[in-house]
């Protein structure tokens, strides 16, 4: 009787995660029809790749922003701490006269160290993440100002070979996204720490019952979100060719967005990584198209979070019908 249990919540949950992978992918078709009639220059090659160039630190830190929804947190230091290590990357390829690898290791370490930081003291403490992570935001925008003395620092040829088109006029960057994105997406499906992550979200009581201590899983999670932030700033720098203290400024809500659009729940316990890149390609179609047609900078904003508020009163409802069934 158990095992068919079981049984027939994994059907109803591969049902429900490719109901909304089919959602996703009709909403996208349909958004690139719109703007394909609404423009006559958006339906090319030229659009798509530069879609593609310009998505891949976003997608990198929506992996990570997956991971913390799924266990039922949040981290709104994310934009800052893109921010945080570019600048770090640029000190160190400026002024220290490193390559690039071990610039990059150094800002995916910062970026590490932010998210331990944010992990310890949340998990530590008890405390919120989202009060937390406000404050890291805080802390990190201002470690950029300090690293860059608040002026850009532009590092050039040096770093912008990883956003430069390659095979397909797609950039290095993008590969290493989709690479990120695949391997992701298995560590949630396929790994014990991905069962972890999907049971401290659903039940953090009941995993602590069933003898795993929940807390160096989400300390973690915390760790590997600012490793990829600290990624996200490199491939960020390297399309400006420069380390500017001001980047990443509400990346995080854009990346919540594209996160929550996917399909993830804001109230932890499920999402998919395959889901939030859909997310990321719905964000990027839209602003490229809106860009496109000549909407100005005050109405995009206007759209782009009248589309958030609907993906948030959609997982509402999704969230309550998942209730219900389960009972």
């Amino acid at each position: 009787m158990t095992t068919q249990h079981h049984s027939t919540n994994a059907l109803r949950s591969i049902k429900h995660q490719f109901g909304d992978y089919l959602g996703l992918m009709i909403a996208l078709l349909l958004m690139i029809g719109l703007f394909s009639y609404l423009s006559q220059y958006f339906l090319s090659l030229d659009t798509f790749t530069t879609i593609a160039n310009e998505i891949p630190a976003v997608a990198v830190t929506a992996v990570g922003m997956t991971f913390i929804l799924i266990i039922g947190g949040i981290d709104l230091s994310v934009g800052s701490v893109m921010a945080l290590a570019s600048a770090v990357a640029g000190i160190a390829m400026l002024q220290w006269h490193w390559s690039l690898l071990p610039a990059v290791g150094l800002a995916m370490l910062t970026g590490l160290l932010t998210g331990l930081v944010n992990g310890a003291i949340s998990v530590g403490w008890r405390l919120p993440s989202f009060i937390v992570t406000l404050g890291m935001l805080e802390v990190a925008r201002g470690g950029a100002y300090i690293a860059t003395d608040s002026k850009t620092q532009y590092i050039g040829g040096a770093i912008d070979w990883l956003s430069a088109p390659v095979a397909g006029q797609l950039s290095p960057s993008f590969f290493i996204a989709i690479a990120i994105v695949i391997i992701a997406q298995i560590v949630l499906v396929k790994t014990v720490f991905g069962r972890y992550m999907v049971g401290i979200g659903t039940n953090e009581e009941a995993i602590r019952l069933a003898g795993v201590d929940p807390r160096p899983v989400k300390i973690a999670v915390f760790a590997i979100t600012g490793l990829l932030a600290g990624l996200a700033g490199i491939m960020q720098a390297s399309r400006l060719e420069a380390a500017d203290p001001n980047a990443g400024i509400g990346a995080e809500l854009v990346v919540i967005a594209a996160v929550v659009i996917g399909g993830t729940s804001l109230m932890g316990g499920r999402g998919s990584v395959a889901n939030t890149f859909l997310g990321v390609l719905l964000i990027s179609v839209l602003e490229a198209g809106l860009a496109q047609i000549g909407a100005s900078e005050p109405t995009k904003r206007i759209i782009t979070g009248c589309v958030i508020i609907v993906a948030v009163v959609l997982d509402m409802y999704r969230e309550r019908r998942r209730n219900r069934r389960s009972h």
